[in-house]
């Protein structure tokens, strides 16, 4: 028999499974979640989606086009309509600044393809969200810390003395620690990459999901701002439609420069041809009815409860020496625990002795980790049961 592990790529000794996705294996009838960041399936525009797939099903000349494949940069109406959808967040840009990805993760994954070389050093902030470390991880990634709002760029340590490739941030509700960049951190980011003359990779998942506070402008609008037009940015923006409409259409976009996105087109003709059509078309089909004000703030009105209902059980519950973060939107909540706790032992424990799952943080870092973290989400626990959840928990920490 072949030994398989022989013949793989050196780099997949880099490439580790998902932790979340390990313990969400874990199955209990009593188990309370707080592990995942998946949206809440209650959510999902079911109806407008199965007659989305109807109406175009049943049409001869709709279906012939949404069972064809399309262009590779994806359905052209649909790149329109996100171009229009940019230009509400302060980003000018037409059709040919948009690709379609399989979700935002893939389009991580193509950037990441596009520019980044065995060995190169990656900016990324600590912690940051683990899906793009495993996608740079793929093409042998090194890690540095981006500096801090207020530092110099010549701060910046890398393992060899060599510049940054890129740098990889979330603005808006980061993953997994809730947070956002104020203005004047935008300001600075975008200054330190100009100062290293690096492309920055600006993810913005989450923006939708806010419940309080003030929108801020994306990295992108503020720098296309700077630079005379998204021609000139050097930011490349990504986003997806998962969080609000549905993950398994699997649709995220990036926006950038016309010269970045002709080359993601060469990437992701080498990776999948071109997205999905028939998924555009029905995404296309619902987003006039689930991409307002009214379904966001549906969707906004129970993830906002069950933030809440999480703060305030960890008001409660919570011995002294836990700290945690308060975000004003997305899905996760950032736990600190007292320096002398081992997180990664604590879920472990958690997880079968009080039947409460959560995720370490120590996964969360390129850089060296922080041992006493966790990540907490609430997008898909009722608010009664977190109340629970969090009470188990404070219980295995306090037991630990």
């Amino acid at each position: 028999m072949i030994d398989w592990s022989k013949a793989y790529a050196a780099r997949m000794e880099r490439v580790l499974p998902s932790e979340i996705r390990e313990l969400g294996k874990i199955k209990h009838p009593d188990m309370i979640h707080f592990g995942g960041g998946l949206p809440e399936p209650d959510l999902f525009p079911t109806e407008a989606i199965a007659k989305a797939y109807a109406k175009i099903l049943s049409d001869p000349v709709l279906a012939k086009s949404g069972l064809q494949y399309t262009d590779t940069a994806g359905y052209m109406p649909l790149r329109e309509y996100i171009a229009r959808y940019m230009a509400t967040l302060g980003v000018e840009c037409g059709p040919e600044n948009i690709i379609l990805t399989a979700g935002s993760q893939q389009a991580i994954d193509f950037i990441a393809r596009l520019f980044v070389s065995a060995g190169d050093t990656i900016l990324v902030e600590a912690p940051t969200y683990l899906g793009g470390l495993r996608a740079f991880d793929a093409y042998e990634a090194r890690y540095a810390l981006l500096p801090s709002p207020f530092a110099n760029a010549t701060d910046v340590k890398t393992e060899d003395g060599s510049k940054p490739k890129l740098g990889y941030v979330m603005s808006d509700f980061k993953n997994p620690t809730g947070g956002s960049f104020t203005l004047p951190e935008r300001n600075r980011v975008l200054d330190i990459a100009a100062e290293m003359d690096i492309p920055l990779i600006e993810d913005n998942a989450y923006e939708k999901l806010r419940y309080s506070g003030t929108p801020v402008r994306p990295l992108l609008s503020l720098d296309a701002e700077r630079m005379g037009g998204i021609e000139n940015s050097r930011v490349i923006y990504t986003s997806t439609f998962s969080k609000i409409v549905a993950p398994s259409l699997r649709l995220g976009w990036v926006a950038a420069s016309s010269a970045i996105i002709r080359k993601l087109e060469l990437v992701k003709q080498a990776a999948d041809l071109a997205p999905a059509t028939l998924n555009q078309m029905v995404l296309l089909e619902v987003l006039d009815e689930v991409f307002t004000p009214t379904h966001v703030e549906k969707v906004c009105a129970v993830y906002r409860g069950r933030r809440d209902a999480m703060l305030a059980a960890l008001e409660k519950y919570m011995p002294s020496g836990v700290t945690w973060t308060k975000p004003e939107g997305g899905l996760f909540i950032w736990v600190t625990l007292p320096s002398h706790m081992d997180a990664p032992a604590l879920v472990r424990r958690a997880l079968t002795d009080f039947k409460v799952g959560s995720i370490s943080g120590k996964s969360c870092y390129g850089t060296p980790p922080e041992m006493n973290t966790l990540r907490l989400s609430f997008s898909m626990v009722a608010e009664a049961r977190i109340d629970e959840g969090i009470k188990r928990l404070s219980e295995a920490i306090r037991a630990s």
